[in-house]
């Protein structure tokens, strides 16, 4: 039998589990050509959103397409050129003659090679020469325009990790390119969306930058805890199992309603439950979980300096005012100033997150398994 409970892919149909209120936001944007900023931390289902929205739009508006395009592994102002150019084409057409006619008509000097794999749409693959190209990017960056208003189409242009533009060699002169483009579409919208809130908060929130103010910014929460343990129950009933209310708030709770790890959680007491599922076996699973993590804990543990070690502990153990001279001393932070650099180095790392003045961990199984297996707290 299929596990009802999904994690690691993109989450679809069944799977995918309330966000209601912004699935309605994102169609009513891509409706109506208004750009969308999404942030949220890894693994807080952001792509099974996009992807959800763009299903619903796609139904009810067949002139809209979608081009989604994932910049996970894209370091330079190059790849991002091969990499846009690619989807913008694989998506102008499920015709490779038009994909063809499309690539020579809009990339106008540029003259790209095409290869096409086993003759799948998915397989193409596009080389450009990169001279040429940094001349003159404006072929490029203006061709799903083109593509769209000689087509009498609309696209919606998703670009996943789109921080990473961040670490390109001239980061302001390439957002200020890009903005100096995309602001005259009127066929195409985008949807930049990131993992990374600090990053994605620099290049979307600071009046400085040149995306300030580029687009409605939606800020993804957590799934409520009340969603998940509906959620969890259904699926447990639709495969002929059974899970109590008090139990399914359990797997939410012990996975701080983190998406990616509720869904884990869930599959491995689903997998150790015959027909009804116990506290206990939701507690096997999770510390389960957290032991084949372990080494990656280490890992990350490996490679923080002793003052970061120190100030995690002090969160770990619920401590409020970081700069107070107790603390200070006691977890041997030094100053003030030293607090806040290395909270900012946490956050750079991904570990710890920060809104304000509150201060959450990213991943909950990292922070239990720091509590209970490396400062083996009770």
């Amino acid at each position: 039998m299929k596990t009802p409970f999904t994690f690691g892919k993109i989450a679809q149909d069944n799977d995918f589990t309330d966000r209601e209120k912004e699935t309605r936001r994102l169609v009513s944007n891509f409706n109506s050509s208004v750009n969308t900023i999404l942030i949220s931390p890894r693994r807080w289902g952001k792509s099974s959103l996009v992807l959800k929205a763009a299903g619903i739009t796609k139904g009810k508006d067949k002139k809209i397409r979608f081009c989604f395009v994932d910049l996970n592994n894209v370091r330079t102002e190059e790849q991002f050129y091969q990499q846009l150019a690619t989807e913008i084409l694989r998506s102008s057409s499920t015709k490779i003659e038009t994909i063809i006619g499309n690539a020579k008509r809009f990339m106008g000097s540029l003259i790209p090679s095409l290869t096409f794999g086993t003759g799948q749409i998915s397989d193409i693959k596009i080389s450009l020469d990169w001279k040429e190209v940094s001349k003159n990017p404006d072929n490029i960056l203006n061709m799903a325009e083109k593509i769209c208003k000689e087509g009498k189409i609309r696209l919606v242009i998703c670009i996943d990790e789109f921080q990473n533009i961040s670490g390109f060699e001239d980061p302001l002169g390439f957002q200020k390119k890009l903005r100096a483009h995309w602001q005259l579409h009127r066929y195409v919208t985008y949807c930049l969306y990131g993992s990374k809130r600090h990053m994605m908060m620099d290049v979307f929130t600071s009046p400085s930058m040149p995306f300030y103010k580029f687009g409605d910014i939606l800020f993804l929460e957590k799934i409520s805890l009340n969603d998940w343990i509906t959620f969890i129950k259904k699926r447990f009933s639709d495969t002929k199992k059974e899970i109590g209310t008090t139990d399914a708030k359990l797997i939410a709770e012990l996975a701080e309603c983190h998406p990616y790890y509720v869904q884990q959680l869930a599959q491995q007491a689903w997998l150790r439950s015959y027909e009804l599922c116990s506290s206990t076996i939701i507690h096997e699973a999770f510390e389960d979980i957290v032991l084949q993590l372990s080494m990656l804990f280490q890992a990350l543990v490996d490679g923080l300096s002793n003052s970061q070690i120190n100030l995690l502990k002090a969160l770990i153990c619920n401590e409020k005012q970081l700069s107070s001279q107790n603390v200070l001393k006691e977890y041997q932070l030094g100053t003030s100033a030293n607090v806040l650099k290395i909270k900012k180095m946490l956050s750079n790392k991904e570990i710890i997150d920060l809104q304000g003045d509150s201060i959450t961990f990213i991943d909950p199984m990292y922070k239990f398994w720091l509590k209970k297996y490396y400062f083996k707290l009770s």
